[in-house]
């Protein structure tokens, strides 16, 4: 399972780097709080299941 949020991370810091956009404002529109988006890229934490359907759908 860690795999599939290794995966998760990365695909929001690839989204991050081709969209230029900061932490804050993916954080911003995705309606979660940057401290909340920091845990997930770093897998601190598992994202909840409505979390991890707003992140991809917002990604991809």
């Amino acid at each position: 399972m860690a795999e599939e949020f290794s995966t998760l991370a990365e695909e929001i810091i690839n989204y991050q780097k081709k969209h230029d956009m900061p932490d804050t404002a993916l954080a911003f529109n995705l309606h979660i709080s940057v401290e909340r988006l920091h845990d997930i890229k770093s897998m601190e934490s598992s994202p909840t299941a409505e979390e991890k359907k707003t992140i991809e759908s917002f990604i991809r």
